[in-house]
């Protein structure tokens, strides 16, 4: 019974299931951003590179032929296990056009040079290649120092369409009343959280909880705002240039 209770409390950490707001701070930003990954990841297929992939929380939902995770190269990701490929920051390890996809969550906040990135992204994607990609655009700063941008729906674009990507498809993860909810309870994560993981899943439940349960209900009564909320969640194309084979 305790090993079942621990699974499906770790399950909550990133797929949050209808009570997972009992002991996740983060359920409404983690329960939309599954909802729309779930959505999107089955339709990929061929090989998927999951760059940032850290302990790839969504590799359930792809049905890829091949899949791949790449991480930044530290003791810490090495000594986890979870990435299948180390990379210094810099250059991918991989061809040219190697991927039919890439997946990359939560991940480009986190990269100073974000232009590079992108176009090391593009060059191991194949012609015609998506890009799924999400990205907060309300959040508290998080993993610092590491913690380096938020974009709004235009920058996102410019900076997608400098790397050779063009946007077809972009959600808004939260556009109401909820991310005020999911901001609050981020604030009393961290200014609840100690060395004891006993207390802190205790103030989850005593605190967090009702102010995650009242978002869910306020969130259904007022109108959406689509200029305010979480995350993007983005599907963007490699541009096919003249000189490449399609």
């Amino acid at each position: 019974m305790r090993t079942r209770l621990a699974k499906w409390y770790a399950a909550q950490h990133y797929e949050p299931g209808a009570w997972g707001w009992l002991v996740n701070p983060f359920y409404l930003a983690r329960r939309a951003l599954h909802r729309n990954l779930k959505e999107i990841l089955p339709r990929l297929s061929g090989d998927l590179l999951d760059v940032g992939c850290g302990t790839k929380p969504y590799r359930a939902l792809i049905r890829a032929h091949r899949y791949v995770g790449l991480d930044y190269d530290t003791p810490l990701r090495r000594g986890a296990g979870d990435a299948d490929v180390f990379y210094d920051g810099g250059v991918f390890p991989f061809a040219d056009a190697e991927f039919d996809h890439v997946l990359c969550s939560q991940v480009l906040e986190h990269v100073f040079n974000s232009d590079e990135f992108l176009q090391q992204i593009a060059r191991v994607l194949k012609p015609s290649g998506d890009l799924v990609l999400t990205v907060p655009f309300v959040w508290d700063e998080h993993e610092q120092p590491h913690d380096f941008a938020r974009y709004s729906s235009f920058g996102l674009r410019a900076l997608l369409e400098r790397a050779g990507f063009e946007i077809i498809e972009h959600r808004r993860t939260l556009s109401d009343l909820r991310v005020l909810f999911q901001l609050f309870n981020a604030y009393l994560f961290k200014v609840t959280l100690s060395r004891h993981q006993r207390l802190n899943q205790l103030c989850t439940l005593v605190f967090m909880a009702p102010v995650t349960l009242l978002g869910m209900l306020i969130g259904r009564v007022f109108p959406r705002n689509t200029d305010f909320f979480l995350d993007h969640v983005v599907v963007a194309r490699k541009r096919v240039l003249n000189s490449e084979p399609v």
